[in-house]
């Protein structure tokens, strides 16, 4: 369901840890990572007898590695060159074991100086493979001018060539997944034990290309006993989805309760109950100011409805809460903001509904249970603009911004939340007891400081209302009593495979919301049949 996701600096303390507390030899684990980058570029680029490979290798452990793998393709008939950016002397540790260990099986070595390596790139012809070994994990900061020019040559250099790039791309931030200020672009990522965080960020696949993990022999107790704060979530999450039994009735499947809609906005609710239905809900209600009831039961006879409020009112108002409050232990999940509508009236009643749902579950159930509610949409508004609301909120709650949401909600600006998203979702996270989902590509879910990426970008979702359908179909796994974080993931993986099979039908997008809803069921279909 969940695979680890470190950060450069938790993966540096696992490789210490297994070398210090277990025993295991570094130059064992450098060995290991060279033979596992050798067989993934000979499943990706195919037979190796022949080609011509020139690597090149940093200073640090990443030049190692190519060492390793250097060693290696000699052996496997390749012919292999390597360009090490230091001096043989200046070499430490397993590196240099590994360097004179290639030396001395007949590798050819060739120094290359960083202030003159991209002018001296440029003299060699197109390789077959082209090696990134410059720089690995432990890079932070900005590329030094020399060594931004010669990550532009070897760009040039591998325009034609096959590139293969050693744990993560030279110039790649670990964490963020932004080029600092450029980054070699790769064909083949091999990822040493587990895919470092920053590259498994949408916006870090033009440098990454294929991610292809492959474990080097790090004990898996080392990563338990020190669990990474980041992992990203597999196809295994859709196992929560249990096979109904043969006399399930629709009382069982989960009761959603929609809360949302108003003039003009009733669209929002409608594709929320939509999605909750086609995730397998057994029942949906859709709770309404009464002057809209009309608009809402229109074409969707799958959806039951509960107006609220006078019969020409078309907006939520404090009043309509009184009305609601009796019908709300019936349902199983609750989703909360859809076509709520952003004026005053709105807000006030999302204050008084907050207020009285906390007292009615605290009086009726001794706060042993209350219906788990996804926060979407305008509820979100609401919420960053009278931020002591969030007080209000239910502890078992998801919330499920989009960037431009989660910055309000933050006070920071949108630009700055893009570019380090990781960091805004654990800053929430870790401030409030609710499962956080913060929506856009690379979608992150979080708790208590720990984040699931869903690594799938599809820009098939990049329509208005996809956001409204993912809400209910996380309203549906709610539903069936899975707990909100895996429920967040659930819907939120759901959803982005959606996305992705679409695109199959959609190469250019144009794919509605409702299509997206439509696809929820094909995406199980699909997966029973591979």
């Amino acid at each position: 369901m969940f695979e680890p996701l470190p950060t450069p600096a938790e993966m540096s303390a696992w490789d210490q840890t297994a070398i210090k507390e277990y025993g295991l030899k570094a130059e064992l684990l450098m060995e290991n990572a060279g033979a596992q980058a050798l067989a993934a570029l000979e499943q990706d680029f195919g037979p190796l007898s022949g080609a011509h490979v020139l690597l090149v290798a940093g200073g640090g452990n990443n030049g190692g590695d190519a060492f390793v793998l250097a060693r290696r393709l000699l052996d496997e008939g390749a012919i292999p060159l390597v360009l090490h950016t230091k001096p043989r002397s200046a070499y430490k540790g397993e590196a240099r074991y590994h360097l004179d260990l290639a030396r001395r099986a007949g590798v050819e070595l060739k120094h290359l100086p960083l202030e003159r390596a991209a002018q001296m790139l440029d003299a060699f012809d197109t390789p077959d493979v082209l090696v990134d070994g410059l720089l690995g994990t432990g890079f932070s900061g900005a590329l030094s001018p020399e060594a931004v020019e010669l990550v532009s040559a070897m760009n040039l250099l591998g325009a034609e060539a096959f590139v293969l790039a050693l744990d993560i791309p030279s110039g790649l931030c670990g964490t963020t997944g932004l080029p600092k200020p450029v980054a070699v672009r790769a064909d083949l990522t091999v990822a040493f034990h587990a895919p470092k965080l920053g590259t498994a960020l949408p916006q870090a696949a033009p440098y990454v290309g294929e991610l292809l993990p492959r474990h080097i022999g790090i004990p898996r107790a080392v990563a338990l006993a020190a669990p990474a704060m980041q992992f990203i979530i597999t196809e295994g999450v859709l196992d929560l989805l249990k096979a109904p039994a043969a006399d399930l009735h629709k009382g069982k499947a989960g009761h959603v309760l929609v809360i949302g809609g108003s003039e003009g906005l009733t669209g929002a609710a409608q594709l929320c109950g939509l999605g909750a239905l086609r995730a397998g809900a057994g029942l949906v209600t859709l709770a309404c100011p009464r002057g809209v009831l009309a608009e809402i039961k229109s074409g969707m006879p799958d959806l039951m409805a509960l107006p609220l409020g006078p019969s020409a009112s078309t907006q939520w108002t404090p009043e309509c809460q009184e009305e609601l409050l009796p019908h709300l232990s019936r349902f199983d999940a609750i989703v909360l903001g859809p076509g709520l509508g952003r004026h005053a009236q709105a807000a006030e009643f999302l204050a008084a509904f907050l207020a009285a749902f906390a007292q009615h579950f605290s009086v009726d159930f001794g706060k042993a249970w209350a219906p788990p509610c996804i926060i979407d949409a305008d509820a979100l508004f609401h919420l960053a603009q009278a931020p002591k609301l969030m007080a209000a909120l239910p502890k078992n709650a998801v919330l499920t911004p989009h960037p431009g949401e989660m910055a309000r909600i933050l006070g920071m600006g949108m630009g700055e939340l893009q570019a380090d998203r990781p960091t805004a979702a654990r800053r929430f996270s870790q401030t409030h007891p609710q499962v956080l989902a913060l929506k856009g590509a690379g979608t992150l879910v979080g708790q208590n400081g720990v984040l699931h990426l869903c690594a799938i970008a599809a820009p098939n979702l990049a329509v208005g209302g996809s956001g409204d359908v993912l809400a209910g179909v996380m309203a549906a796994a709610l539903s069936r009593g899975i707990p909100p974080l895996q429920a967040a993931c659930l819907g939120v993986y759901w959803h982005a495979r959606c996305g992705a099979l679409l695109a199959e039908d959609f190469p250019g997008r144009g794919n509605l919301p409702t299509e997206i809803a439509h696809t929820l069921p094909l995406v199980l279909k699909e997966r029973a049949q591979c």
